[in-house]
């Protein structure tokens, strides 16, 4: 019987998506062929069911993300997350190019998820990488309002009188609960890291038509049982940069996210979380050595690598000694808050 391929850090093929408040900068930024059609979203890395990635280097590649993970298991996810998600990959990751704003809209939790479409429910966070001059996030209410009143606000076209709106920069982070309104506005390029889930209730569009000339469908509905319109007083998440460290911005029970700005190598010995690690290069090119084999992998700016629990202890190094590289990791934090088993009743 033929020995499987030892694990390495995976590259995927594109997977690009259009959409109508999309354009072309991902493809231009990524070094990909110019497509005719916008295109808004690349998923960088995937398990959706009918749209799971691809791996594009090594012995694996050809295979889906999914092939990978049930071949390997835990060794791909870590023991924990393995058990925990029923094998399923937990997370989403994409760019996102908003040329045009996206329309006003919310997520299910995972009950409400769970009881209307036997799926995951969608938490995520952003962080931007890119504005052009007056450009913003909404994100949460400004003033509390009632159900009716949304159902007004969509009708005279006022919803985002309502929504905070935030002035965005490069390095702005927002983390976005299910059940929180939100959009992003345009002239934005941003990364996102959610749960693998693909619902989205779309609130208001502003009264455009799709790809298709036909008027886009909204789900006011749903989005009135999965909104939460309590007014927060801050909706933008703070966080501490440090150059040459690991910077945590989001720790949730859904996924943990750090930033790492980096000049010089750094040993990443990432075992001790029992999680896969997915790290986007936002700035510079960089490679991934691993520690048990000593190769390289190239990893360039605009694109991402799954690195597997079983192999994730590594170090990063800019390709230009002294050039400020940046990178987003994604994770699963194992070490001191094994992930609950809430999940396991959702997903069945």
């Amino acid at each position: 019987m033929q020995s499987l391929p030892t694990l390495y850090p995976l590259l995927f093929e594109p997977n690009l998506h259009e959409a109508v408040w999309g354009g072309h900068y991902l493809t231009d930024w990524k070094q990909l062929p110019h497509t005719e059609t916008p295109i808004g979203e690349s998923w960088e890395v995937s398990g959706i069911p009918n749209c799971s990635s691809i791996v594009a280097n090594g012995p694996l590649a050809g295979k889906t993300l999914n092939e990978v993970i049930a071949t390997y298991k835990g060794q791909v996810l870590g023991e924990a997350v393995y058990k925990h998600y029923d094998g399923q990959m937990p997370l989403l990751i994409k760019f996102i190019d908003a040329q045009d704003n996206l329309s006003i809209q919310v997520h299910p939790d995972d009950e409400m998820a769970k009881a209307v479409h036997g799926k995951m429910g969608k938490n995520e966070m952003w962080y931007v990488i890119k504005t052009e001059p007056g450009a913003c996030i909404y994100s949460g209410f400004a003033q509390e309002i009632t159900p009716y009143e949304l159902r007004q606000r969509i009708a005279d076209g006022s919803l985002t009188d309502v929504i905070a709106r935030h002035e965005a920069q490069p390095g702005d982070v927002f983390y976005i609960p299910a059940g929180r309104i939100h959009a992003i506005g345009k002239g934005i390029l941003l990364a996102e890291v959610q749960q693998s889930s693909d619902l989205t209730y779309r609130i208001f569009d502003y009264n455009r038509l799709g790809i298709d000339g036909e008027p886009r469908e909204l789900h006011v509905d749903l989005a009135q049982q999965a909104l939460n319109y309590k007014v927060d007083s801050q909706y933008r998440t703070r966080y501490e940069e440090k150059n040459n460290s690991a910077n945590l911005v989001i720790d949730s029970k859904f996924f943990n996210v750090r930033v790492v700005n980096f000049d010089a190598p750094i040993h990443r010995n990432l075992i001790k979380y029992d999680s896969f690690f997915v790290t986007m290069a936002i700035q510079g090119d960089s490679y991934i050595r691993l520690r048990s084999t000593d190769e390289q992998f190239l990893l360039r700016e605009g694109h991402t690598c799954l690195l597997p629990a079983a192999v994730a202890d590594c170090d990063i190094i800019p390709t230009k000694s002294g050039v400020s590289n940046k990178i987003l990791d994604a994770f699963i934090n194992n070490e001191y808050n094994p992930i609950k088993t809430f999940f396991k009743q959702i997903v069945k």
